[in-house]
């Protein structure tokens, strides 16, 4: 008899809770549990598809599979174990005189076409003419529809990382970027040293830009490739498209998978980059797609985790044929919160036989990363880049605008105090309590959950304007990687977890101790917020504070470290403080 209680759980925590629970049997214990209780069809739901899960993993072997008693998703999940293509026909034979199911047929065709595609890799002339030439009975020849740009044995080298500025000013996450690229290709060269190490090529594009070249070496970056051009001071989407792929292919075409024409450019000597870095801002997504469509690859977007290895990897689209595997090296890792909130998912941009996918390209949410202290002492190669602008690229021109509220950004700042739904006793006192501790340190603001952008709460006029969702932290909200991150109040949902997860420490503040926030605490206080708020405060004016005296001894350990003094700076940095 299982223990677990689900009713304990609101349907954002059950997933993570369940997710390391591998027995069918004690699933349905929970199952039960949940209709005996509160009954939430989401959490039904959700306990379902973890059942489903298990029970898919075990269905009959390859012969005994009965179509008839088998939904669409489970047919689709027993296929990927057949590779026997008299099996594959057998079975849609069998499919269509039985019950006849359109979605059925069309996984089994998937498959059959996968396996016997990849038999037959070898034998087969790769037809690269544009749908229009292969189905000219076909007013809309799209099913069939491939590009046709890609390179077949392309060279590829380097990591490039767009720059973006905003109002003349480098933001922030570029440089968040550059030092990330800059650690991950110190790592790549020591992995594999070629002949010549592979760089970090900083791109620059706009009006009066090259002032930052200079800045963006001493971030990281080994050349800095600039177009400036007077209209490009506004980012507009063609130009920009067109100058990036114009600089990442160095002016070539590809047709039939070869290069056509393109510039002798002498501190380079490859078709493209081999990876492309682009900030999740506004303009960033709009030119990540834009320019990866261009250059025939694949992007990761929204991702705050990257890393460089390699990868075995099984799929027959991949490796040619079915049952093989092929190792893939120097593969970009990106990581992203996937849009359930409760994983997070990494994707990967392998070739396959008939193509290949380069830039392998990501863009980064703002906050991901740390900032790199600049050296001025480094040195770099800036590169002017020369393209013809055409006049039909800025067919649409900005006369006149307004500068809107930019909103609050809190990523930039040292200190982020939090607060959620444990202010709901006075919620007045407890964003005042917020504020004062936020503006006891130098560089410090103050945040909230989606709980408390969403809920009911009043709020005095003074206070309210910090209570809104442009201060919301989390998934839907700001990713902030501050150096101390203070939860006030705030139960820990894997939806907040991704937007503070980065912080160098936090220290959470609940009555609750098997809150979950406390799993990814660095100190831990089991207090009420209202009373432990003051004593943060004094404790940053006066520069320490003993954490055993906290909120009446209310400081508990297990899992964050308790019962310990911080000693403070004078501008109110931690100081010794240590991830548990």
């Amino acid at each position: 008899m299982t223990d677990f209680d689900p009713t304990k759980y609101d349907i954002s925590e059950l997933g993570p809770a369940i997710k390391d629970i591998d027995d069918p049997d004690e699933l349905r214990e929970i199952l039960d549990a949940e209709k005996d209780g509160e009954n939430r069809a989401g959490a039904i739901a959700l306990i379902e598809s973890r059942i489903e899960k298990f029970e898919e993993d075990g269905e009959e072997e390859i012969g005994e599979i009965d179509l008839s008693t088998m939904s669409a998703a489970e047919v689709g999940n027993a296929l990927q174990n057949i590779d026997d293509v008299e099996e594959l026909e057998r079975l849609l034979e069998e499919e269509s005189e039985g019950e006849d199911r359109d979605s059925v047929s069309r996984l089994i065709q998937r498959r059959l076409d996968a396996v016997q595609g990849s038999e037959e890799e070898e034998e087969t002339e790769i037809d690269d003419r544009p749908p229009e030439e292969r189905h000219p009975d076909l007013s809309h020849p799209t099913r069939d529809k491939r590009h046709v740009r890609a390179l077949r044995g392309g060279t590829y080298r380097d990591m490039w990382v767009y720059c973006e500025t905003q109002a003349g000013e480098l933001v922030s996450v570029a440089k968040e970027m550059l030092g990330k690229a800059r650690q991950l290709m110190d790592d790549y060269n020591a992995e594999y040293p070629d002949e010549d190490d592979e760089r970090v090529v900083a791109v620059l594009v706009g009006d009066d830009v090259k002032t930052h070249a200079d800045d963006v070496i001493a971030l990281g970056a080994d050349v800095v490739v600039v177009h400036e051009d007077e209209r490009l001071a506004r980012f507009q989407h063609k130009p920009y498209t067109e100058i990036v792929s114009d600089m990442a292919r160095a002016g070539a075409t590809h047709e039939d998978g070869e290069v056509i024409g393109g510039r002798d450019e002498e501190w380079r000597d490859y078709d493209k980059p081999r990876y492309v870095l682009f900030p999740a801002t506004n303009n960033g997504r709009d030119l990540s797609a834009l320019v990866q469509a261009e250059l025939d690859s694949g992007l990761a977007s929204d991702c705050s985790g990257l890393f460089i290895d390699e990868e075995v990897i099984s799929n027959p689209v991949k490796t040619g044929a079915a049952g093989e595997k092929r190792t893939f090296e120097r593969v970009l890792h990106m990581k992203r919160p996937d849009f359930s909130g409760f994983e997070y998912s990494t994707i990967l941009c392998l070739d396959n036989p008939r193509r290949e996918f380069h830039p392998q390209g990501a863009s980064v949410i703002p906050g991901s990363f740390e900032v790199p202290d600049p050296d001025p002492e480094r040195e770099g190669l800036i590169v002017d880049h020369e393209l013809e602008l055409d006049d039909e690229w800025f067919r649409v021109a900005v006369t006149d605008h307004d500068r809107l509220d930019e909103g609050v950004d809190l990523s930039g700042h040292d200190v982020v105090v939090a607060v959620g739904r444990g202010i709901g006793d006075d919620p007045t006192r407890g964003m005042e309590l917020a504020l004062e501790l936020a503006d006891a340190f130098e560089d410090a603001d103050v945040g909230v959950t989606r709980g408390i952008v969403t809920g009911s709460y009043s709020f005095d006029a003074h206070v309210e304007q910090y209570t809104q969702e442009e201060r919301q932290i989390g998934e839907t909200g700001q990713v902030v990687a501050p150096e101390l991150y203070v939860a006030a109040g705030i139960s820990g949902a894997i939806q907040h977890k991704v937007g503070m997860d980065e912080s160098e420490t936090v220290v959470a503040i609940n009555t609750d101790p098997e809150a979950r926030i406390r799993d990814f605490s660095d100190y831990f206080i089991e207090g009420d917020l209202f009373e432990v708020l003051p004593e943060l405060t004094e404790a940053v004016k006066s520069g320490s504070f003993e954490f055993g005296t906290a909120a009446e001894e209310a400081a508990t350990d297990g899992g964050a470290q308790t019962g310990s003094d911080i000693e403070t700076d004078g501008d109110g940095r931690s100081d010794g403080s240590e991830r548990r």
